[in-house]
């Protein structure tokens, strides 16, 4: 797109008929708005080409208007894909480039486009239509990032890992089973987005500036022709409020806060002290200084880039949170957080969708991990349930059998039966079935837990779920 253009004898208002003295040029570069709204300009185009549809069934407009103002906006459409569209500061937003351009092809008929209609309840209209459009980009790529962790879940069903809390080793784990847990954050991050687009996709347009109008619209077949689900039923509301982008947002800030976590866990799990995967290349960077390293740039990337999403909520948070009803001059702050949080979070994901079944996992490191900090202690304790002892002393029991763990530096696999009959004499032999990792998982033979035959279960689930 070619940028402002900066002439001499700026173009006439279209609102201007009371003031006596242009804007001031400082005034006017500072309201402005087009160098961001711009990137709205299919929406404004589609939502103008159902409002002119409804005027002339309304018979504000001929069908000679009619077809000239679809041809000249499809001529718009295609100057601005072209960047032959000379964008103009002094006509404000992207709804008076476009107006004044249309006007300009078809003369008067351009003039009557905007009956029954202002900006205010325009530009809620093509928020709505762009922010519908950028959910479903998103949900796509969330899609793509759990079929990712689905294809790499089934990939690492038998392999053993150590499973956290605190950061510190708790009990044994499958890659697999720790894989799916990401792809039901995603799930539900994007079940929220879904909600969000059924809210918001109720037409604004027809609210005018804030009263209505005195024109008899047809609300309902715009709404029809924008693929709308209904329309809003108070004019003040329908102008005014912004909430459906503040849920957006939020929604976003939360699917992000997923993916800094997960971006943690990629950057611990990379390190040299952990090395439990490798993140190829192509996904890294390295050092001016140090020839050695290899930086997990993507994940720390992702991971820093949630502060700004959860800033832009908040922004969008405080700007509405004193605005009197109608509208206000306030809310064209509203469109710069929204529009970078869209292509943060778009960004975020497909770096994600791409990076993800590219993972190398390193099988023996993690197994190695796992049998390290007594992980199947649990195990060891439930096994003395079964036998009839209370929990509460099986888990004294077996905290005993920890410390002389500890003391010896053995697991408790490690230990000779002899030497675990000393804390408890219903202890057998059988009980080497279930400290091993391998038995440990595979105890966990439920729905939601990680044994492999249930982590491949819940794939083929996911995939469903998908659909």
């Amino acid at each position: 797109m070619s940028n402002s253009s900066d002439s001499n004898t700026p173009p006439e208002k279209l609102w201007g008929g009371r003031f006596t003295e242009p804007t001031d040029a400082f005034v006017e570069a500072f309201t402005a708005s087009v160098q961001f709204d711009q990137r709205m300009y299919r929406q404004d185009i589609e939502g103008s080409r159902a409002h002119a549809r409804m005027l002339k069934k309304i018979n504000v407009l001929t069908d000679e208007d009619l077809q000239a103002l679809l041809k000249g906006l499809d001529q718009i459409e295609q100057e601005i894909t072209d960047g032959k569209f000379e964008w103009s500061i002094a006509r404000e937003d992207v709804h008076m480039n476009i107006e004044a351009r249309l006007t300009e092809i078809v003369g008067d008929a351009g003039k009557r486009l905007h009956t029954g209609r202002s900006r205010n309840d325009q530009v809620a209209t093509d928020i709505r239509l762009y922010l519908r459009d950028q959910i479903a980009f998103a949900i796509a790529e969330i899609r793509r990032l759990q079929t990712g962790l689905l294809d790499l879940a089934e990939r690492e069903a038998n392999t053993i890992m150590p499973g956290f809390t605190h950061l510190q080793v708790a009990q044994p784990v499958t890659f697999g089973h720790h894989l799916l847990a990401w792809f039901e954050n995603m799930h539900r991050d994007a079940s929220r987005l879904q909600d969000c687009a059924r809210r918001l996709n109720v037409l604004p347009l027809g609210a005018a500036a804030l009263a209505g109008t005195t024109y008899p619209i047809d609300r309902h077949f715009t709404a029809e022709q924008l693929k709308f689900d209904d329309v809003c039923r108070n004019s003040l509301d329908a102008v005014s409020d912004r909430d459906f982008a503040i849920e957006f947002c939020a929604d976003a800030a939360i699917l992000m806060t997923h993916l800094s976590r997960f971006s943690e866990e990629l950057v611990l799990w990379s390190s040299a002290q952990f090395n439990f995967i490798n993140l190829p290349d192509r996904f890294c960077t390295g050092s001016s200084i140090m020839p050695q390293k290899k930086n997990p740039d993507v994940p720390e990337l992702v991971r820093g880039k949630t502060g700004r999403v959860n800033g832009h909520l908040i922004s969008l948070l405080t700007l509405m949170k004193s605005q009197p009803l109608a509208y206000n001059k306030d809310n064209q702050e509203d469109k710069e957080p929204i529009f970078d949080t869209i292509d943060t979070l778009l960004g975020s994901l497909r770096a994600f969708a791409d990076m993800i079944p590219a993972i190398e996992s390193k099988k023996e490191n993690m197994y190695k991990a796992a049998k390290q900090g007594f992980s199947t202690a649990t195990d060891l304790a439930d096994y003395l349930v079964v036998k009839g002892l209370p929990f509460r002393d099986a888990h004294e029991v077996v905290g005993k059998a920890v410390a002389f763990g500890v003391d010896s530096n053995k697991d408790l696999s490690e230990m000779s039966l002899e030497e675990l009959q000393k804390f408890s004499d219903i202890i057998h032999k059988d009980v080497f079935d279930v400290l091993t990792l391998e038995g440990s998982v595979a105890a966990r033979n439920h729905i939601g837990g990680t044994a492999p035959e249930q982590v491949l279960k819940a794939v083929a689930d996911g995939r469903e779920r998908i659909k």
